[in-house]
C-alpha cells in the first residue's frame, strides 16, 4: 500500500476552511492552477468530490463536513509536534502574524508595536485586518492569530483573553468648532448634530438610552461603520463624534476632545487568542509586544 502524502492534509484543511480554490491558494501561496491540481489529487485519494459547485461558489460534501474537524485537529497536532520546544531565536524568526483589530487600534498602537517587532525580530511581518463583527471564527479557523476587542458572551468560551486596558467614550469635534471654546455640557452636547459609528453588534455604551432617561435626545445626522470614518466626518464638519478614548487616540490628532457630560461605565479592551497557540513561543512573544505597546501608549498620554 502506497504511503499517503501527508502534505495534502494541510491543503485539505485550508480548502475546507476557505471553501474556495482561489482563497486557499492565497493562504498557501499557490497559483489557482496548482491549487486545482491539489484538489484533484485529494479527490482521487479520498474517493470523494470534497467540494462541489453551488451557484458561484463551492460547498463541502457530506464526507468533507464530517472530516473537517478531524483534519483541523491532525494539522494542529502536527504543527505542535514539529515545533521546536521553548527555543525562539527572534533574530532569525520568519513568520507572518494576522491581527484582527477594531477601528483605530492599528493607528493608535501600531507604530509602537511595529517599532518593537522590527527591532527584535526583523523577519516578522504583521498583517492588520479590520474587525467588523464579534465572530471568533478567524481565531478558531486559524486565519487570525490575535484579536483585540471587548470580550463578551459571543466571543467563545474556549478562547484565551487578557486585559489590555480600560477605555471610555469621549466626544470629538474639529479644532475650531464652537464647542472647542467652552466646557461641553449636556445642552451643548445635544444642541449639535452627531455622527455615530454603528454596525450590528457594536455597543455604543447606551448613550441614547441614558439621554432618554434624562428627558433629552441628540440628533444623529449620519451613521458610518467605523470610528475612523466618524472622526473624518467630524473633522471636516460641525458634527460631534463619540468614540472610545484610548482606542482612537491615534485618529484624533489635532481634534478637540472632551469628556462626555453624562456618566457611562468604562469598558475593558482585551487581547484574544485560541488555546492552540497559547504555548507557541513566538505567539507568546507577540502577545507580550502587544501588551507593552498598549501600556506604553497609555502611559504617554
Amino acid at each position: 500500500m502506497a504511503v499517503p502524502d501527508f502534505n495534502l492534509l494541510q491543503t485539505l484543511d485550508v480548502l475546507l476552511a476557505e471553501q474556495s480554490v482561489t482563497r486557499a491558494g492565497r493562504r498557501l501561496r499557490l497559483s489557482p492552477s496548482a491549487m486545482s491540481r491539489a484538489l484533484a489529487r485529494l479527490r482521487k485519494v479520498t474517493g470523494d468530490d470534497l467540494l462541489v459547485r453551488a451557484g458561484r461558489g463551492l460547498v463541502p460534501t457530506r464526507r468533507a463536513t464530517e472530516m473537517r474537524e478531524r483534519v483541523r485537529a491532525l494539522v494542529e497536532e502536527a504543527q505542535i509536534l514539529l515545533r521546536p520546544a521553548d527555543r525562539l531565536d527572534l533574530a532569525t524568526l520568519e513568520r507572518t502574524f494576522t491581527l484582527r483589530t477594531s477601528d483605530g487600534f492599528a493607528e493608535t498602537f501600531g507604530p509602537r508595536l511595529i517599532g518593537q517587532v522590527q527591532q527584535e525580530a526583523p523577519g516578522v511581518r504583521l498583517r492588520f485586518i479590520r474587525k467588523l463583527d464579534k465572530s471568533s471564527e478567524g481565531l478558531r479557523g486559524g486565519t487570525v492569530d490575535l484579536e483585540t476587542g471587548v470580550a463578551v458572551g459571543t466571543t467563545g468560551p474556549e478562547l484565551r483573553t487578557q486585559l489590555l486596558f480600560a477605555d471610555r467614550y469621549v466626544g470629538a469635534v474639529r479644532s475650531d468648532h464652537p464647542l472647542a471654546r467652552e466646557t461641553v455640557d449636556l445642552a451643548g452636547y445635544c444642541a449639535w448634530s452627531h455622527v455615530i459609528a454603528w454596525r450590528e453588534g457594536l455597543d455604543l455604551g447606551g448613550i441614547d438610552e441614558r439621554l432618554g432617561s434624562l428627558g433629552l435626545s441628540r440628533q444623529i445626522m449620519t451613521s458610518v461603520d467605523g470610528f475612523s470614518a466618524a472622526l473624518a466626518l467630524a473633522r471636516g464638519s460641525d458634527l460631534i463624534a463619540t468614540v472610545p478614548d484610548g482606542h482612537t487616540a491615534g485618529l484624533r490628532e489635532g481634534m478637540f476632545t472632551f469628556p462626555l457630560p453624562l456618566h457611562l461605565d468604562d469598558f475593558s479592551v482585551s487581547l484574544l487568542w485560541h488555546p492552540r497557540l497559547h504555548g507557541d513561543a513566538a505567539h507568546r512573544w507577540l502577545r507580550g509586544c502587544v501588551r507593552e505597546a498598549c501600556a506604553r501608549r497609555r502611559d504617554s498620554v
